[in-house]
């Protein structure tokens, strides 16, 4: 009996989370063939969402488009799991015992076509990613990354240019 509840738990999970994909294709702009690779994907905000075709996010992974911002996504990407994308944040050169005069800190962010980004890393508002570039794993990400380029760390810095024999 314990299997039967078990497994007819895990398939209503799994409708519930197709049922939320479902949702967020009407809500953004998100290609047919985009994969939501894993559960517990979040994308919110009132703000623009457009990810091409062919790319992928894994489990736990959160996208924040706040009002009249857009995040961009191209073709054939691979973001891994635990990956954090935000347009809006805290301006860190602020006083922050003055809330009710606090700004943010907004941007778009775009990632150009075939770019691979690891697990675990965190982009900044306003920061555009390159084509063909890798962003390693546990980076932040705080400004722009050149195409065909590997960059890592915290915050993320030029590693290498990629080798690549055409």
């Amino acid at each position: 009996m314990k299997r039967i509840l078990i497994k007819i738990f895990n398939q209503l999970k799994h409708w519930s989370e197709l049922q939320r994909q479902d949702e967020l294709r009407r809500k953004y702009n998100i290609h047919d063939s985009f994969r939501f690779n894993g559960d517990n994907i979040l994308f919110y905000g009132d703000g623009e969402l457009i990810i091409d075709e062919g790319s992928y996010i894994g489990s736990l992974s959160t996208i924040q488009v706040f009002k009249r911002q857009k995040v961009t996504i191209g073709k054939g990407c691979s973001i891994s799991h635990n990956v954090r994308m935000y347009t809006c944040s805290k301006d860190p050169n602020w006083d922050f015992k003055d809330k009710k005069n606090a700004p943010d800190k907004r941007g778009n962010i775009v990632i150009e076509d075939y770019v691979w980004i690891g697990a675990n890393v965190f982009i900044n508002p306003g920061v555009r990613i390159g084509e063909n570039a890798v962003v390693g794993a546990n980076s932040v990400v705080t400004k722009d990354i050149e195409p065909w380029s590997i960059y890592g760390g915290v915050p993320a810095k030029l590693i290498r240019m990629k080798k690549i024999n055409v």
